[in-house]
């Protein structure tokens, strides 16, 4: 429930008005400040803006005006201190506002509601706040412009607050009964995959014991001679990794893998996505954060929608539940296609991967005709297989040994791999160069956009940290690039839905795809204004695809 509002007009002062608790008296004074909050010339400033922009929304106002938020100038400028006002109070303001535990004590179960603290202190630590993020922004607006981070900022980062808002506000609807239907499928495919490892194991066991499944794989079965120990615990490693390779060869490795992924479907989403359903709207309403990942890709949570599989049959499953809101509606969903190797191949201008792009080929397989030295005609899908995964492996600065264990060869064969890719790839190879030589020199490496990633462990005479802190220096400008992409796409989509006042809505953005709730009148405007806002969020010389899907379900549309 909102307790009360809090404003300054100029630093040192603060204003506190407090709010009943009956929600029509709320909405009668909230009625009262609607003209300052939709007032576009007025500078809305905050930190965390999207949550107070959110409980506005849910009490029927929108907020309209600049937005200045100080936890992503804070994000931007300064990425090595903590993001909470407390905390950048202290460190950039050199003072100690009021804790709330002054109010209300400690965290935990009997913590009282801040409603029920006395009002005169509420009505100080509430004022202050609001000071305190003004003066804030004061100190902020200069360092996001030494930095160089104007353009994120307000091009980017700003700019999304009100789209994640009505994305969050909106959700998705899921149909339960399909959950539930999946989740007892699959509990009977654990028993299933149970009752087989059993049966090649010759004894009953706990699947869920890394210590058991140890033993049982590497000294009852010895099923790898050279099968390596943690150094801390001396338990023999069944990792996803360990068992990927012994699966190639195993059937008993391969039935732990699919037990393991059944499981984690089942309790992981499953059994927990119901509970996360608002009952009002029959939706879930999961929050994005802006301000977590050092490269820009956002994250969300409650529930966390970015994670749920799609690389396999049962994971990809999930996505029937997640339906159009009517009959009058259909999901559409518009993927950006293999996004991170065509930003690569834009970044480090190498003309052989540019060309595969232009010509619409398929770069995995033209990777494999180049490294093997084959015609297309006689690259196998094992080749290309590996050909994919030197390319994405290479965009993340894999080593010889990385790649070796990917793809379970020798280190001397993934060395050669390596040294044919930059042999035919040469712009890659000076792109890595250049890349780790501006960030040894200044300290940190940039996207398209500006958008900073430092790096401490640059010259570090660590080789270990080091080479870590060089693999994100390749990696930070692909991913980030991609990363502000989707998010200048969003932007603009937005305006345009807003614009002309279409009833289609953006509901997700889950890493590379939006999803739409689009209304099947509006068939003709909607999929080729997303492609266009997707296609030219910037502009590059690579040619950008978005594959496009329209269904009932996430899982028909995708």
């Amino acid at each position: 429930s909102l307790i009360g509002l809090s404003f300054s007009c100029e630093p040192h002062s603060g204003y506190y008005v407090p709010l009943p608790d009956d929600r029509e008296e709320t909405i009668g004074i909230l009625e009262e400040f609607r003209p300052v909050f939709e007032d576009p010339r007025i500078e809305k400033v905050g930190h965390n803006l999207k949550f107070d922009l959110s409980v506005f929304r849910w009490h029927g106002i929108g907020v309209r005006g600049e937005l200045f938020d100080t936890m992503l100038a804070a994000h931007l400028a300064v990425p090595d201190l903590r993001r909470t006002m407390d905390y950048l109070a202290q460190s950039l303001l050199g003072y100690r506002p009021i804790p709330i535990s002054d109010l209300i004590g400690e965290r935990g179960p009997e913590q009282p509601s801040l409603r029920d603290a006395d009002r005169g202190k509420v009505a100080e630590y509430s004022a202050e706040d609001a000071d305190i993020t003004l003066q804030l922004r004061e100190v902020l607006r200069p360092l996001v412009a030494e930095k160089n981070q104007e353009r994120v900022f307000s091009e980017v980062e700003c700019p999304l607050i009100p789209v994640l808002v009505d994305m969050e506000y909106e959700g998705i609807r899921v149909d339960v009964d399909v959950l539930h239907g999946l989740s007892r499928g699959l509990e009977k495919e654990i028993e299933t995959t149970a009752e087989r490892i059993y049966e090649l194991a010759g004894e009953r066991l706990n699947l869920n014991s890394a210590q058991q499944l140890g033993a049982l794989f590497f000294e009852k079965l010895n099923l790898d001679p050279n099968a390596r120990r943690t150094q801390k615990s001396r338990q023999y490693q069944t990792n996803e990794q360990v068992l990927n390779r012994l699966a190639q060869r195993h059937e008993i490795a391969s039935q732990v893998l699919h037990y393991r992924l059944c499981s984690k479907l089942k309790s992981t989403y499953l059994d927990m996505l119901p509970g996360a359903v608002f009952p009002a709207t029959r939706r879930v309403h999961t929050n994005y954060e802006q301000a977590v990942t050092v490269t820009g890709r956002m994250q969300s949570h409650n529930p966390n929608l970015q994670t749920i599989p799609i690389r396999s049959e049962e994971g990809r499953e999930i996505r029937k539940a997640f339906v159009s809101r009517d009959d009058s509606h259909t999901l559409l969903s518009a993927d950006y296609s293999q996004i991170e190797l065509r930003v690569a191949a834009e970044l480090s201008g190498d003309e052989a991967m540019l060309e595969t792009f232009r010509s619409g080929g398929d770069i995995h397989t033209a990777t494999a005709v180049r490294i093997y030295g084959l015609q297309e005609a006689e690259v196998t899908q094992e080749m290309r297989r590996q050909a994919k995964t030197v390319n994405f492996g290479i965009i993340y600065g894999i080593s010889p040994f990385g790649l070796a264990e990917r793809l379970d060869i020798s280190r001397t064969q993934a060395s050669e791999l390596i040294e044919q890719y930059f042999a035919q790839y040469p712009g890659a190879r000076r792109y890595m160069e250049e890349t780790i030589a501006f960030a040894r020199k200044n300290g940190f490496v940039q996207t398209a956009m500006g958008r900073r990633r430092y790096l401490r462990d640059i010259n570090s005479r660590n080789a270990t940290t080091r080479q870590a802190a060089e693999r994100n220096a390749i990696n930070a400008p692909i991913q980030g690039t991609a990363a502000d992409m989707i998010k200048i796409a969003m932007v603009n989509i937005h305006r345009e839905l807003l614009k002309r006042k279409l009833r289609s809505r953006m509901l997700l953005q889950v890493h590379d795809e939006l999803v739409f709730d689009m209304h099947k009148d509006e068939i003709e405007d909607v999929p080729p204004m997303v492609e266009w806002a997707m296609r030219t969020a910037i502009p590059m010389k690579v040619p950008i695809v978005v594959e496009m899907g329209l269904g009932h379900n996430w899982l028909d549309a995708h």
